[in-house]
């Protein structure tokens, strides 16, 4: 139902997106750090039909360039500005997950009358961080499990193995196992890794530690998804979105930070369910 695109930019960028182009309503998914746009693709298939979608491969990311810098906000919101104005949208609804949520929130506050609604999906770090936790980066690069899968790994068989341990793929359905079989290739020592590259988990980690994500407040539909086994359980992580996103919604569902690969028909129904009802409120 979907068809994958190259959107050429300057510096060198091609911007690798999917696709689903049956309805009108721009909606633009984007996914967390070491992901791609794949992960979209069950939420993308039970809304196309109502909405114009789009889901990119960010910068650094599955079949997008990967430049050795570029990585902080501005860069990333660049391509999007670029691939919303490619696509002649004025305004989209916007979703993300993990650092994605983050990067959602910034660019809403730069640019307000770009974002319809916004759908926040267990976004991580939306604070900044003092400077002392940069030296806590090696230690979450071995233990966060977006980050364990990036190999590099002997063979594919020792990947798929790592990759079964991890949540987001433990169930190991035939969804899960696309996604993961599209984020990994054998690179040209014959070992096996992500498509997601060094020089991107060092960049966006700098720059999600540095930027506070929330400082304003923000007047539109917005819905904070959070799953039962994610990130963010208690209400001191809560406080900033109930503080500066005013029309504030937050459904819990079943799972853990990647419910939409783990719950999707429940995932796909909390959104749609969001998307109907804030439709309803401007008819």
């Amino acid at each position: 139902m979907f068809a994958r695109k190259t959107l050429s930019l300057p510096d060198n960028i091609q911007l690798s997106y999917l696709e689903w182009n049956q309805g009108k309503e721009p909606l633009l998914l984007l996914h967390g750090l070491a992901d791609h746009a794949l992960v979209w693709r069950s939420l993308g298939d039970h809304l196309a039909e109502d909405y114009h979608i789009i889901a990119p491969d960010l910068r650094g990311h599955g079949e997008t360039s990967k430049p050795k810098a570029g990585y902080g906000f501005d860069e990333v919101i660049g391509d999007l500005q670029a691939l919303i104005a490619h696509l002649n949208w004025h305004s989209a609804h916007v979703l993300g997950h993990s650092w994605g949520g983050k990067l959602g929130c910034v660019w809403t506050m730069q640019n307000p009358e770009q974002i319809r609604s916004l759908i926040l999906v267990d976004p991580i770090f939306i604070g900044s961080m003092p400077s002392w936790m940069k030296f806590t980066f090696p230690l979450l690069y071995r233990v966060l499990p977006f980050l364990k899968g990036m190999g590099p790994f002997a063979s594919y068989e020792e990947a798929e193995k790592q990759a079964r341990q991890l949540k987001q793929y433990r169930s190991w359905t035939d969804f899960q196992k696309q996604v993961f079989q599209a984020g990994i290739e054998e690179k040209s020592d014959g070992t096996w890794g992500s498509k997601f590259v060094i020089p991107a988990r060092d960049g966006i980690f700098e720059e999600v530690m540095n930027v506070p994500g929330l400082t304003q407040y923000l007047d539109l539909p917005a819905l904070f998804i959070q799953p039962k086994g994610g990130v963010n359980r208690t209400e001191i992580q809560l406080k900033p979105y109930k503080t500066y996103l005013t029309q504030l919604q937050i459904r819990k569902v079943p799972s853990h930070h990647w419910a939409f690969l783990s719950e999707p028909e429940i995932f796909n129904q909390t959104v749609a369910s969001f998307l109907r009802e804030i439709g309803s409120l401007r008819k």
